[in-house]
């Protein structure tokens, strides 16, 4: 080890709590930051782990009580030797002697075990290194190594991306998608409330979206609001209020106003009245909603609040009375083909928008995917069905634990991955969500958060809580975040990558050796 490298030595420690290293630079305490990834030294063992915490601590007492204040001959003599800073070391992996892949720690080095700061080599040993399959969002605050995800991973269960707001959570989901996009391991089906993934805003031109990224033939663009995106590839929505089931509702009971008994209600009314349910409900005089009620034994009181709440959805400019042909339909084709899709609402941004369009489609995909891959399993063959990752913004109003239990996102995030679909939520509140369903991502990628309920719930189901807890408390509020799960061999802080137009077109032919439009554009004039 060159005399350079060397922090400091352990000390002292346990496995459960982790090690505590005596620092043999004075200075090496200011260039060190809870959060960096380090390298301990056993006899045998290389041990891979992460700074927690830092601290100051002295021999004598008497040094704390009277400090030299005016002397800086004795801050010379005195720091280091009788004056002295501490890093306390989580290690996740070892790498033992022989072996090529490091496996997760479960024993702890020898007093004097030497700290250094890791190298490339010891991030390519631990986290790869970028191919085909794994992606970097970013790299640790004070050096210039990538960090790559193992998305094939991250895809085989749901993840979420958390951040308080103006924390950079769009960005980072931006480059998560790209990247997922570039590995083609998945389609995505993203539900863009706020209209920000499909193309960059007009005031930023800097930046880009993944439809001009990508060009239209691998995203589509489909919208509520045919003002939304002018280009011509783009589709627009329209939905058939025969389309509509009381379940598609369910979920808009809060957002409805809606009485608990309004689902029985439903249900007898789609019974009766079949598809057209919802406009022959409409329908109905006060002689017809007694003939019902008195038939199936529902109180009037609830058909007639069911039929004034329904006039909502009936309203919105994008219902139709009926239509022949079925743009869900067509979304699931052309994700089960490997496009990927982004849904946007437009003008038409309520969460009543929002969540009656993501449970409609996601509902239907449950329902196809199940039924597929049941099917395929027959013959051996599911593995064949291309998986699909669905990105839910604002996940909180959909996952709240009265809405996890009932939902189909509920579903998804707890048992749909083995039917190839799984969820990637993107929240600010994350202790809005239901436990359960925290505990169960696969991969969390967390941005600063200022309240420590959300710091709290957001660790749900993670070890090593209060050494994350730590780290999560000093993230910068922007462009920081902490990697942890089945994406990550180990838990990792990092500075998210520029979301530039220039360097991602870059990426994008260099990745696929393919341009883009507007790359081919660029090479044209000479860019």
């Amino acid at each position: 080890m060159l005399a350079q490298e060397l922090l400091g030595v352990v000390t002292d420690g346990s496995f459960s709590q982790g090690l505590r290293v005596r620092l043999l630079d004075p200075a090496a305490v200011e260039r060190l930051r809870v959060g960096s990834f380090v390298v301990v030294e056993g006899d045998e063992h290389r041990y891979f782990g992460m700074v927690t915490d830092l601290a100051l601590a002295t021999t004598d007492s008497a040094l704390t009580a009277d400090p030299p204040l005016h002397s800086p001959f004795l801050h010379r003599v005195l720091r280091g030797t009788h004056a002295y800073a501490t890093a306390e070391i989580r290690p996740s992996l070892v790498l033992q002697a022989g072996s090529e892949q490091p496996q997760p720690a479960r024993t702890i080095p020898p007093h004097f075990a030497r700290l250094r700061q890791a190298t490339a080599e010891d991030f390519a040993c631990v986290f790869g290194r970028e191919d085909a399959t794994h992606f970097a969002l970013g790299t640790p605050p004070a050096m210039d190594i990538p960090v790559p995800l193992d998305l094939e991973e991250l895809v085989k269960r749901s993840n979420g991306v958390f951040g308080q707001s103006g924390s950079g959570k769009s960005v980072l989901t931006r480059l998560l998608l790209a990247g997922l996009i570039l590995t083609d391991c998945v389609s995505v089906l993203l539900f863009d409330m706020h209209n920000e993934y499909a193309r960059a805003p007009s005031d930023q031109p800097e930046l880009i979206g993944l439809a001009e990224l990508f060009g239209t033939t691998r995203v589509q663009v489909y919208t509520l609001d045919d003002r939304t995106d002018r280009s011509a590839a783009a589709r627009t929505i329209q939905i058939g209020l025969d389309q509509i089931e009381p379940e598609d509702i369910e979920l808009l009971a809060e957002e409805l106003n809606l009485n608990p008994t309004f689902a029985t209600v439903a249900h007898h009314l789609r019974a009766s009245f079949g598809k057209g349910w919802i406009r022959k409900t409409r329908e109905l005089d006060a002689d017809g909603v007694k003939e019902f009620c008195a038939r199936t034994g529902v109180a009037e009181s609830s058909v007639n609040a069911l039929r004034s709440k329904l006039a909502r959805l009936v309203q919105r400019p994008y219902m139709q009375e009926s239509l022949d042909t079925s743009i869900i339909d067509e979304i699931i084709a052309k994700l089960q083909k490997g496009t990927h899709i982004i849904v946007q609402f437009g003008r038409y941004d309520s969460f009543l928008d929002y969540m009656l369009v993501a449970n409609l489609l996601t509902r239907r995909i449950h329902e196809r995917y199940t039924e597929e891959v049941l099917e395929a399993q027959r013959f051996g063959s599911e593995m064949s069905i291309r998986p699909l990752v669905i990105v839910l913004e604002e996940a909180h109003k959909f996952l709240t634990p009265e809405a996890a239990r009932q939902s189909i996102f509920g579903t998804i995030a707890r048992e749909m991955r083995k039917y190839r679909v799984t969820l990637l939520i993107v929240d600010q509140r994350p202790s809005s969500i239901d436990r359960e369903i925290l505990s169960q991502l696969g991969t969390k990628i967390i941005g600063p958060l200022s309240d420590q309920q959300d710091i709290e719930a957001v660790l749900t189901g993670v070890a090593d809580r209060s050494g994350l807890r730590n780290l999560l408390a000093n993230l910068s509020p922007r462009q920081e975040c902490v990697i942890v799960g089945h994406a990550v061999r180990m838990p990792v802080a990092i500075r998210t990558r520029e979301y530039r137009r220039h360097e991602l077109l870059d990426l994008v032919r260099a990745r696929t050796g393919k341009a883009t439009d507007e790359s081919r554009l660029r090479l044209l004039i000479g860019e």
